[in-house]
């Protein structure tokens, strides 16, 4: 019997209650599909942070190395500067673990209402593929002055060829494998930004003609956060910076319904090192210990990384299970006008597994 070892970091707020939401579901996929999870639980993040100064220990990604993949429930902590947790934690594992591309999809399930007028469920389904390991959050820079009142901070973006070719050609079979749309949008700001984003323009058409059966649109990055709005029907697959995918994936995930539906993966596509899935809500310090987060994003992050792991009617039976709930509309948490909790949410998604 097949057995998947699984590094889960709870992390921080909400996260504390949506990994053990979707451990539950995972643990009941792999008994009707035969194969088995073991879980190594790691009690990193913020509490860690408090206690010893830092947000994992020296040997962290030594411990993670080995495992299949990594399942993350959140960072972030009010008392904590953000930048302190993400370089602390997150960013490492991305980028030691080479998780270049950052897929977020986004779908409109029937039965969730979008704050867009007239859009109805399965109209937008796309899926956000952001470069994850350099561009504008390649932390290359520095300050000048530190503290004084003349400092001065000195922040760089780094774009190389084979950064953006590898991530731009993930995208593009992406859109092969899903065969929807068979569109690739590509975003940049190139008439501002004229070198790292004219590398990018370039190096996009040059992989868009190895793909000649496959749509291609390039917009600039105010573009397309209207046309987000105003024709989120129209895309399929979006390539995008560190930073332009990071804010247009949020945009995604509000235009279907909840950030509480928003699950992502961190992927290395050469699986030379374990790839991590999270949703992507952070630790939601507001409600957290309330009960009442929504643990679908978590769940369907779960499904992402079954069928990363090649679980395929594992990772489709969540999926349905999930789109069954949400059509339902009986067991739903308050971010999307209900009053389910957590637990209940999840028991729901179980009983339609069945």
């Amino acid at each position: 019997m097949q057995t998947f070892t699984i590094a889960v970091i709870a992390g921080d707020g909400v996260g504390q209650e949506v990994i053990p939401q979707a451990k539950r579901v995972l643990e009941e996929v792999a008994r009707r599909q035969k194969f088995t999870f073991a879980f190594q639980d790691f009690d990193w993040g913020s509490a860690h942070y408090f206690r010893w100064g830092r947000m994992m220990p020296a040997g962290a990604l030594d411990l993670l190395q080995p495992c299949d993949a990594i399942l993350l429930g959140a960072v972030g902590h009010p008392d904590i500067p953000d930048h302190t947790t993400l370089n602390g934690l997150l960013l490492p594992i991305r980028r030691a673990f080479d998780q270049y591309a950052n897929v977020r999809p986004a779908v409109l399930y029937p039965g969730v209402q979008s704050p867009l007028a007239l859009r109805r469920g399965e109209q937008i389904d796309l899926v956000v593929v952001r470069e994850n390991t350099e561009g504008e959050y390649a932390q290359v820079g520095g300050f000048v002055y530190s503290h004084q009142p003349e400092e001065v901070a000195i922040q760089t973006a780094v774009f190389t060829r084979r950064g953006i070719e590898r991530v731009v050609r993930h995208a593009f079979e992406l859109a092969v494998k899903r065969n929807k749309k068979r569109r690739v949008t590509s975003i940049t700001k190139s008439n501002a930004q004229g070198y790292g984003m004219v590398l990018w323009d370039r190096t996009f058409q040059a992989v868009a003609a190895e793909f000649p059966d496959i749509e291609t649109e390039s917009l600039l990055v105010d573009a397309a956060a209207m046309n987000f709005i105003r024709r989120p029907e129209s895309f399929d697959v979006v390539v995008a910076s560190n930073l332009f995918g990071d804010i247009l994936s949020d945009l995604s995930a509000i235009i279907v319904g909840s950030m509480g539906l928003a699950a992502s993966a961190n992927i290395d596509p050469s699986r030379r090192f374990p790839s991590m899935f999270e949703p992507v809500h952070g630790s939601a310090p507001d409600i957290a210990g309330k009960g009442i987060v929504n643990p679908l994003a978590t769940i369907l992050s779960a499904g992402m990384m079954l069928e990363h792991l090649g679980e395929a009617q594992g990772a489709a039976a969540v999926e349905r299970a999930v789109a069954a709930v949400l059509a339902d509309g009986k067991a739903r948490t308050p971010d999307l006008g209900g009053a389910s909790t957590t637990q209940e949410v999840t028991d729901a998604v179980l009983e339609k597994l069945g």
